[in-house]
């Protein structure tokens, strides 16, 4: 009882009740996304969407778990969460596989594949909690001396090694996603403004060589299809702006308060938006709930954000039990 007393002490209420509020919304969204795929099959509820309740509930579960946990004991055993998630990614260059449309991204490892069912896993996914816990534990033991070069140089390396990694089973967007959450734990740790002057400097510099050495063709195509679609072809730009464009003009015909949940012309048909229960699940938030629910999930998300940076900020809000 003791423990569990402590544990409550120990634990933001506010982020844990805004989580799981965040969380429910993303599984309706994405149960709009493929509410039609499942009232033809037959089925209460699509793959998708079964796999994000799954994967909400088990998270639930886990936090209250280790909520029982000293947060230090996590940080002892980083090396070993990091080895596991190196190891896994290493794997994809082995055993990865990639979709149809994107024969080079083998960012998938197949767990069970049979003629009855398919189950894979992508090893970034998990990566990035490991990422969270190993660059957090080398963040600690340099708190007092962060903003000497050499500390700065270890912990660049320390998050190159995914992400280089990543972007070489041609994964680019969670390499980005890396990227951006090296960048704000750097920011939130206190390293001094001017090295991030430095960084954009230095990575603005190195626009040309990434452009011709470090980004695919297909890559290259689809920042021409946004910034510059005069230098593509109308087939290659039709083809690579499909997706994006057709989520744009979901999100524009949901207006100021959308269509409605279930609603959305673009979401509820069979050739809507391709995969908008994930990388475009955005649009079915902007064309059923308009603009107003657009902004308010952002709000809610900046807040979860927020009070994450404030809880790490403020030890005594989450004591060693």
């Amino acid at each position: 009882m003791n423990r569990i007393t402590k544990s409550a002490k120990g634990t933001d209420f506010i982020l844990y009740l805004t989580c799981i509020i965040a969380s429910a919304f993303g599984c309706l969204m994405v149960y709009s996304a493929t509410r039609n795929e499942a009232l033809e099959s037959t089925i209460p509820i699509g793959r998708e969407c079964l796999i994000m309740v799954v994967s909400a509930f088990i998270g639930i579960v886990l936090c209250i778990i280790i909520s029982f946990f000293d947060y230090n004991s996590i940080e002892r055993i980083a090396l070993l969460v990091g080895t596991v998630c190196l190891l896994l990614i290493l794997a994809l260059f082995v055993w990865g596989e990639a979709p149809e449309d994107r024969p080079n991204a083998r960012c998938w490892l197949p767990i069970i594949k049979t003629s009855a069912i398919t189950v894979n896993f992508q090893p970034s996914e998990l990566a990035k909690v490991g990422f969270l816990i190993t660059f957090s534990a080398h963040l600690e033991k340099v708190r007092h001396s962060m903003d000497r070069f050499i500390n700065i140089i270890l912990l660049t390396a320390h998050a190159m090694v995914p992400i280089g990694l990543i972007i070489l089973t041609d994964d680019l967007g969670s390499a980005i996603v890396f990227g951006f959450m090296f960048v704000g734990m750097m920011f939130a740790a206190g390293l001094k403004l001017r090295y991030f002057a430095v960084a954009f400097g230095a990575i603005a510099a190195a626009v040309p060589l990434i452009w011709t050495k470090f980004l695919s063709n297909f890559h290259r195509q689809r920042i021409l299809a946004i910034y510059y679609p005069q230098a593509l072809s109308e087939s290659v730009y039709n083809a690579r702006i499909y997706q994006q464009q057709r989520a744009v003009n979901a999100i524009g015909a949901g207006g100021l308060f959308g269509d409605g949940l279930f609603k959305g012309t673009y979401t509820q048909s069979p050739a809507g938006i391709p995969v908008n229960e994930s990388d475009m699940v955005f649009s079915v938030v902007g064309e059923e709930l308009g603009l107003i629910g657009g902004i308010a999930l952002l709000l809610v998300l900046a807040f979860i954000c927020l009070r994450i940076i404030k809880t790490a900020k403020c030890p005594t809000m989450h004591p060693a039990l």
